[in-house]
């Protein structure tokens, strides 16, 4: 029993970065989608990510051929041969991908000093989302997975390597086409978990969460920031630039949307947020004028 309770903190220990984002990601989640949504989405999102991990080191699909480097087995909980924080992490990268997607999506009601957000049950569970959001994602191991096969380099030590050397800083391609199709998998449990789990419950806490719209998006670029501060850190300058130059284009592209969609909305467009989410803090704002209000 004590050895096990040893792995388990020593699996918080070891990565206590991974669990910070892991928290930041349960907090927004449970303001967004509620409770019961984020635990379901925990879980499924979690078998996914090790199913396909799994899958990878044992038959080379859907990342391509790589390996886990078992130095640390002893000292963190291992499944099945997949250390557990990184099929975790997968969850936390997955849900602000998504949400970053809606911000991008939907437009914006501005209430004093608050931003809501007029997603709506349609636009959660369209196609644009999940593309969008798997892209994100995918835009995140671009930046993420360089710097992780360098990890000797730094505090998160040498855990898994490719069976060849890589086009892209030594990932291959392929590790990046099956990032792109495990994004989809799993935005696309989030969006039937959403659709059919909870209703519309109202998520705690959304009263005394100004600005919640923006938890995820700032969460998403916490991550990318970690990753190319420690890429500066290690010395890699052109990995550095390479994940600068392409991160630029997407957030000033996603900070000028949502600038510019701000109180610009059709009424139907709230109607149709508030008759998904009455109890939105939009319901509350009385009826202000959009800008396309006669439009």
């Amino acid at each position: 029993m004590s050895d096990f309770l040893d792995i388990a903190l020593g699996t918080i220990t070891m990565r206590p970065y991974v669990f910070a984002f892991f928290a930041g990601y349960l907090v927004t989640a449970v303001l967004h989608l509620g409770c019961r949504k984020t635990v379901w989405f925990t879980i499924v999102g979690y078998l996914i990510a090790f199913a396909s991990e799994y899958s990878s080191i044992n038959n080379g699909f859907p990342y391509g051929w790589y390996y886990y480097v078992e130095t640390t087995r002893n000292q963190e909980l291992w499944v099945a041969g997949v250390p557990f924080f990184d099929s975790l992490s997968f969850v936390f990268l997955s849900y602000c991908s998504y949400a970053t997607a809606l911000l991008v999506l939907s437009p914006v009601k501005k209430i004093k000093g608050d931003l809501v957000l007029l997603e709506t049950g349609r636009l959660r569970r369209s196609f644009s989302a999940l593309l969008l959001g798997s892209l994100f994602q995918v835009f995140l191991d671009i930046v993420t997975d360089p710097v992780a096969l360098q990890g000797n380099r730094w505090f998160l030590g040498r855990i898994y390597g490719y069976s060849e050397v890589g086009t892209h800083f030594g990932v291959p391609i392929a590790n990046y086409l099956g990032w792109l199709l495990v994004s989809a998998l799993l935005i696309g449990a989030l969006q039937l978990i959403d659709r059919f789990v909870g209703g519309r419950d109202k998520p705690a806490g959304v009263a005394a969460a100004p600005l919640r719209c923006l938890y995820a998006p700032f969460l998403y670029l916490c991550v990318v920031a970690f990753n190319l501060s420690v890429t500066v850190y290690i010395g890699e300058k052109l990995m550095a630039l390479t994940g600068f130059f392409i991160f630029t284009l997407p957030v000033v592209m996603a900070a000028v949307l949502l600038f510019n969609r701000i109180n610009r909305y059709h009424k139907d467009e709230l109607a149709a947020h508030l008759t998904d989410f009455p109890w939105s803090p939009a319901a509350s704002a009385g009826s202000a004028r959009s800008s396309h209000h006669n439009s």
